[in-house]
């Protein structure tokens, strides 16, 4: 697939997203698309009511893949979400009775509501894009994408995440409120327009599930400098030194920051990564792998400030190739 072409897909799904979806921050997109370029799960922590289950169906409605959303709680069983083998008198067997993880696009909404072990049911699925159930593996058939949320103001009756499962998330993201009157405004006015509360009937697919495993499969051709992969590191081992920091980034964050780096050349019309795009990204792939001391905590520093601070303080690759070329950059 030409590159140009590439680029021109992404922004008619980006495009055809903004329709419905309301944002005050087209890039919020962009990378949402990388973590979808990339094959990866995405955690969304915000407060209720920003759209974060109507960006999820309407992403899956332009990409024509299926969806199925659970409402985690602390009652729910893992079986709840994978499936049980129940027996059939009319066959004399037990059959699988498949749960809502055979999908595309699985909503897990409020995750941290449900007990770890019911959160642990999605860690196979997340890893290795398969389930075991009695015994017997079942593959997930691709895409495969979990698109999670947590409430971050309401912890009574939660169960944190613990870090191995939040490490399973390519990128955590925040959509935040509109920032300004006529964003808001816009949403009443799209209501009015659509006159239903659920627009998303109404969306047809811009590319097909095949389509978008091309797109993916493009994502893994783009080309990486060794200069740009010293960078990537270079960034993800100062996590583990920077005094602010108790656990830094493991290189599972590495390889994260690689291919959301990749999908962003990607979506830029690059078939080669450059310094910028590791930037774009760096935040949302790794502020969620890192602890902090508690007393840093407690004088409110965060995650994400620490991860620019560190980005800051790095030389960006004065020179990297681009393998097409040969030439430098």
């Amino acid at each position: 697939m030409d590159i140009i072409q590439v680029q021109k897909i992404c922004r008619t799904i980006i495009d055809e997203v903004e329709k419905v979806f309301v944002t005050s921050d087209r890039m919020l997109l962009n990378k949402v698309l990388c973590g979808f370029l990339s094959g990866g799960h995405i955690l969304f922590e915000d407060n209720p009511g920003l759209g974060k289950t109507l960006l999820v169906k309407v992403l899956a409605k332009v990409t024509g893949c299926e969806w199925k959303r659970i409402q985690f709680t602390p009652d729910l069983m893992p079986s709840d979400i994978l499936g049980t083998k129940i027996w059939k008198s009319n066959s004399s067997t037990f059959e699988l009775e498949k749960g809502p993880i055979f999908t595309n696009f699985l909503l897990a909404d409020e995750i941290n509501r449900a007990m770890p072990k019911t959160q642990s049911a999605l860690l196979e699925a997340m890893e290795e894009r398969q389930v075991s159930i009695e015994g017997t593996t079942y593959p997930l058939k691709p895409p495969f994408i979990v698109m999670a949320t947590q409430n971050p103001i309401e912890m009574e009756g939660t169960y944190p995440l613990p870090e191995a499962q939040m490490d399973r998330f390519i990128m955590k993201l925040s959509l935040g409120y509109l920032d300004s009157l006529e964003k808001e405004c816009e949403v009443l006015k799209r209501r009015i327009e659509w006159k239903k509360d659920d627009p998303t009937n109404d969306i047809h697919p811009v590319i097909t599930m095949d389509e978008l495993i091309m797109l993916q499969q493009e994502a893994e051709k783009v080309f990486v400098d060794d200069n740009i992969l010293m960078y990537i590191t270079e960034i993800v081992r100062n996590t583990r030194t920077n005094p602010n920091v108790r656990l830094g980034a493991s290189p599972r964050g590495a390889l994260a920051l690689l291919k959301l780096s990749r999908a962003s050349a990607l979506i830029s019309g690059r078939d080669y990564v450059v310094p910028d795009d590791v930037k774009f990204i760096a935040v949302e792939a790794l502020a969620h792998r890192i602890i902090l001391h508690v007393e840093h905590i407690m004088e409110g520093r965060l995650p994400t400030a620490v991860i620019k601070s560190i980005i800051s303080k790095i030389d960006v690759p004065k020179s990297y190739t681009r393998e097409n070329s040969g030439g430098l950059i």
